[in-house]
């Protein structure tokens, strides 16, 4: 045997016993491309019970209806639905999830204790808060004791002009971030549209907003539609969309719920860099088009 059939041998042995320790590396890689994520979706109504959040004779409301069989259906996330706080917002619970979900009203029954929780593990990356319609209508007190809350939704519901009936014509900032892709530049939804108080532009990157040229009734003022921030190391993800109960079954509505998600566990990129600049400029988009629409009266 010369020396080159030797060296050969030798490769090939050694390439041997390496290559079941690479096999287990990609394996171990797949799986935790694939594990899935645990998800909380808390639909607790302490104000006004919307009724995609409605559980009727017992059975589990169409927003989580949806969600669940989005869970299956992709094979992204398991999903436990919940209606008290009390339980489901501890420091114990928490433990078991990724992303926590809210499409709930007024003030829940989660104790001082829970809420210093509830923000420590929303800081931790990998962790998230996506906020549903009335997610915005939660503590929507004068309390500054619920401040945390405002800080965490966004902002707070002060009306809609816009009901439920209204077809709205939206405009998308960011079309490049995961949750906005599906809806293009522009698009036009069935859905009824909040205005928010403790709206604070230096905290969020808005990524779409009602066009109010393109929509009436018409006030003069910025009506942001959808946002996401930074919180800690966490992520925060808000959309106004989500009160008729047709929207849980709308594809692309559900898709951009998929793309949010992503983002959350961050297997996919977004710009979470706040830029206050765009909803000044669309501020004053929203007062031109107001008035512009008067002159025409």
């Amino acid at each position: 045997m010369n020396r080159r059939t030797l060296l050969t041998s030798a490769l090939l042995f050694f390439a041997s016993l390496l290559l079941p320790q690479l096999s287990i590396a990609e394996d171990k890689a797949s799986s935790k491309k694939t594990k899935k994520a645990r998800i909380l979706f808390l639909t607790q109504s302490k104000g006004f019970r919307h009724g995609s959040v409605n559980r009727r004779k017992n059975k589990l409301a169409p927003a989580e209806i949806a969600m669940t069989a989005l869970g299956k259906k992709t094979g992204l996330f398991d999903i436990d639905c919940t209606q008290d706080a009390s339980t489901a917002i501890t420091a114990e619970n928490l433990k078991k999830y990724d992303i926590v979900m809210f499409y709930t009203t007024g003030v829940l029954p989660i104790s001082d204790e829970n809420v210093k929780a509830f923000q420590s593990w929303l800081k931790k990356k990998g962790n998230g808060y996506i906020g549903f319609h009335s997610a915005t209508d939660t503590y929507r007190t004068k309390d500054k004791k619920h401040k945390w809350y405002w800080d965490i939704s966004g902002g707070t519901f002060n009306g809609h002009p816009w009901n439920a009936g209204n077809n709205v014509t939206i405009h998308v900032h960011d079309p490049k971030h995961p949750a906005m892709k599906v809806f293009g530049k522009e698009f036009k939804f069935k859905d009824e549209i909040y205005q928010y108080n403790n709206w604070v532009p230096k905290n969020v990157r808005v990524l779409m907003s009602l066009d109010m040229a393109k929509n009436n009734p018409k006030r003069p003022y910025h009506v942001p539609v959808a946002w996401c921030r930074k919180y800690g190391d966490g992520k925060i993800f808000a959309n106004n969309l989500g009160h008729n109960e047709g929207t849980w079954k709308n594809e692309t509505f559900l898709k951009s719920t998929i793309g949010a998600i992503k983002w959350v566990l961050n297997m996919e990129e977004g710009d979470a860099t706040p830029n206050p600049e765009v909803s000044k400029k669309w501020h004053e988009k929203s007062i031109k088009d107001t008035e512009e629409a008067k002159k025409k009266k």
